[in-house]
C-alpha cells in the first residue's frame, strides 16, 4: 500500500503566515483606532477621571449708605467638604463632627459613605465651628472659607436692602434687584488627582479666578433712615396704628433718603420670619386709598388744564350727584361760595368731584396717568407693583368713579407713586424717577446714577400756584403739620378701607404729604398709618408725624429757617 502524502512544508508555512498578517493587521488597526483616532478622547477621559476642579466663590459687593456707612457686607463662615476615600475611620470622624455641625453621627457616617472623591458636609457655618474643625485635623475633611451675608445695622432699611439666602441669591429690595451685580463670577480651582484621590503637586491643573461683586452706594441716609424709623416707632405708638410707612424723598432728583414700613424683619434671621409677607416692602408693593391728598393731583389738573385759577370760585351746596351717586363732604356741611385754596383746605369732596366732573373723564384719567398713577415708578427695587386705576371702558368702572376718584377714593396707589406725584408739584412740575443706588463700583470702573426725569407733567406756573395754594391750606387744615420760621406745603388724608361690599366702618388710614422749604423744597415725606385707635384723621394722627421729621431734617441738611434764607430777596 501507498502511505499518505505528507503535507507540503510550504503550504502550511503559507498558511501561518497569512493568519500571522491578518492577526498584526488587526492589531495595527485597532491601535491606530485607539491611539490615533481615539486618542483625544481618550485623554480627556484620563484627565476627567484623575481631574478634581473646585469652585472659588467670589466676594458679594457691599452696599453702603450715601455716607460711606456699610448697611450689608460680608463675614465668613465655613463650607465643610470631606474625601470618603482619604478616611480610614469613618466613624470617628463622624463622631468628631457630629457635635459641631448638629448633625447626627447616622447621617454623617451615611455622608462618608459616598462613593466619589468629595462630599459637602454643611454650608454656611459660623466662623466659630469651622475653626473648632479646623482644629481638630481630621484627615480627608476640608473646611472652605465662605463669606455670609451680614447686616450690621440689624432691621434698620430691611425692606429695602432684602437679604440673601442660604444658597447666595439676593430676595426683595436692593439685594434682589441688583443680585446680578453683587454676585460677581465664580472663579475656579482644578488640579490632577492620583488613583487614591489624593491632588498630584506636580500634576496639571487650572486656575480661574473669581470676579468679585460690585459694591452699591445708596442715596438712602442712615442717619436720616434712623430717625424716620425712630418717628414711625413713635407714631405707631402713639396713635394705636398696626402698620405704617414713611418715604422721605428730595424731589429734584428722585432720590430716596429714606424709606421705612412698619411691622418689618431682620435680614440676619430671615429664616426665623414669620409670616414671610414681612418681606414684602409695603411702599411699593401694597396700594392703598389715598383719600384726600389725592385732592393735589385732582386740583392740579384743574389748574394746569385752566378750567380753574386760583381766584376760581364754586358752589358748594353739600352733595353732587355722580353717575347717580350722591357725594358728600367729610362732615356733611354745605358751605357756600368756596375758592379753590378753602376746597383744599377745608378738604371738600364735593369741591374735588366738582372739578373732576368738569375736566370729564378722558382729562381726568389722563392726567392721572401722566402723574405715575397705574403704572411703574422705574424704582430700581424688586417688587414694584404698578396700582389699580380704573378707567372709562374697563369692566368695573363705573360713573360715579369719576367722582369719588377726585377724593382718592375707589382708586389704589402705592405710596412710593403718592410721593413722586407730589414731589413732581415740588419741583415745578416734572415726573422725575425714584432710585436707591447713586453709584455702582466693580472692576470696570465706577457708574455714578444720573437723575432721570420721566415727562413734565404740569407747567411751572400751575406747579407754583398749587405749591401757594398747599401752603395756605396747612394752617388751616391742621396747625399741627406747622414749624414756625418755616413755610411748608402739604396736605391731610383720611381714607376708609374697602372691603367686600363696600368700606369699614370703624377703620381709617391716616396720612399726610407734604415739602418743604415750600419756595425750594429739600424734601417731601409721605406718612401713612393703618388703622389708628387714637384718632382716625390724617390732620391728628399724621401730620405731627410730618412736623416731627421735618424738623429734624432742617437741623441735619443745615437748612436755616425763612428769615434768614430769604433775607435779601426781592
Amino acid at each position: 500500500m501507498l502511505s499518505p502524502a505528507s503535507p507540503d512544508p510550504s503550504r502550511r508555512l503559507v498558511v501561518i503566515w497569512a493568519l500571522f498578517s491578518v492577526f498584526i493587521l488587526v492589531l495595527l488597526g485597532r491601535l491606530l483606532y485607539w491611539q490615533v483616532l481615539r486618542q483625544p478622547e481618550l485623554v480627556q477621559l484620563g484627565q476627567e477621571e484623575h481631574y478634581l476642579t473646585r469652585t472659588i466663590y467670589p466676594q458679594r459687593g457691599a452696599i453702603l449708605d450715601r455716607q460711606g456707612w456699610p448697611l450689608a457686607l460680608n463675614l465668613y463662615g465655613y463650607d465643610i467638604f470631606a474625601s470618603p476615600r482619604e478616611i480610614t475611620e469613618p466613624l470617628e470622624v463622624a463622631q468628631s463632627l457630629s457635635m459641631i455641625l448638629d448633625v447626627s453621627p447616622g447621617d454623617l457616617l451615611s455622608l462618608l459613605s459616598i462613593e466619589g472623591p468629595g462630599v459637602t458636609l454643611a454650608r454656611g457655618i459660623s466662623l466659630d465651628a469651622g475653626e473648632k474643625i479646623l482644629s481638630l485635623g481630621l484627615p480627608g475633611v476640608e473646611t472652605v472659607p465662605l463669606p455670609r451675608r451680614s447686616y450690621p445695622e440689624g432691621t434698620l432699611a430691611a425692606h429695602v436692602l432684602g437679604f440673601v439666602n442660604i444658597d447666595g441669591l439676593g430676595n426683595y429690595g436692593v439685594e434682589g434687584w441688583y443680585n446680578h451685580l453683587l454676585k460677581g463670577e465664580p472663579g475656579s480651582r482644578g488640579g490632577e488627582e492620583d488613583p487614591q484621590g489624593l491632588e498630584v503637586i506636580a500634576g496639571y491643573g487650572s486656575y480661574v479666578p473669581p470676579q468679585d461683586g460690585a459694591t452699591l452706594i445708596l442715596t438712602i441716609d442712615r442717619t436720616v433712615q434712623h430717625f424716620v424709623e425712630q418717628a414711625l416707632e413713635q407714631a405707631l405708638q402713639d396713635s394705636g396704628a398696626d402698620s405704617g410707612t414713611i418715604i422721605v424723598m428730595d424731589p429734584q432728583t428722585g432720590a430716596i433718603l429714606a424709606m421705612a414700613s412698619r411691622p418689618t424683619y431682620d435680614p440676619n434671621q430671615y429664616y426665623e420670619t414669620d409670616p414671610q409677607e414681612l418681606f414684602v416692602n409695603p411702599a411699593i408693593s401694597q396700594v392703598f386709598e389715598p383719600g384726600s391728598i389725592f385732592k393735589i393731583i385732582t386740583m392740579a389738573a384743574a389748574l394746569d388744564t385752566g378750567l380753574v385759577n386760583t381766584n376760581s370760585t364754586y358752589e358748594d351746596r353739600g352733595t353732587i350727584l355722580v353717575g347717580g351717586r350722591p357725594i358728600y363732604n367729610w362732615d356733611y356741611s354745605a358751605r357756600g361760595t368756596m375758592t379753590m385754596t378753602e376746597l383744599l383746605k377745608y378738604s371738600l369732596n364735593v369741591g374735588a368731584a366738582t372739578l373732576s366732573t368738569r375736566l370729564g373723564a378722558e382729562k381726568f384719567y389722563e392726567y392721572i396717568h401722566r402723574f405715575g398713577f397705574g403704572e411703574l415708578s422705574g424704582v430700581d427695587l424688586a417688587g414694584e407693583i404698578p396700582g389699580l386705576v380704573k378707567v372709562p371702558g374697563d369692566s368695573l368702572w363705573y360713573e360715579s368713579d369719576l367722582g369719588t376718584n377726585s377724593f382718592g377714593q375707589g382708586i389704589g396707589v402705592t405710596p412710593l407713586q403718592m410721593i413722586t406725584a407730589v414731589a413732581t408739584v415740588a419741583n415745578g412740575g416734572y415726573l422725575v424717577q425714584p432710585y436707591l443706588v447713586q453709584k455702582i463700583v466693580s472692576t470696570e470702573g465706577e457708574t455714578l446714577f444720573q437723575p432721570v426725569i420721566r415727562r413734565q407733567v404740569i407747567s411751572p406756573k400751575t406747579a407754583q400756584d398749587l405749591t401757594q395754594m398747599l401752603v395756605s391750606a396747612v394752617p388751616g387744615e391742621t396747625s399741627l403739620a406747622a414749624i414756625p420760621g418755616y413755610t411748608i406745603a402739604g396736605k391731610t388724608g383720611t381714607a376708609q378701607i374697602p372691603i367686600p361690599g363696600g368700606y369699614d366702618p370703624v377703620w381709617t388710614l391716616a396720612s399726610f404729604v407734604g415739602f418743604a422749604p415750600a419756595e425750594d423744597p429739600q424734601f417731601v415725606i409721605i406718612i401713612k398709618l393703618d388703622r389708628p385707635t387714637a384718632s382716625p384723621w390724617g390732620s391728628v394722627v399724621a401730620a405731627p408725624v410730618f412736623r416731627n421729621i421735618a424738623r429734624e431734617l432742617f437741623d441735619y441738611l443745615g437748612i436755616p429757617p425763612d428769615e434768614v434764607r430769604l433775607a435779601g430777596r426781592d
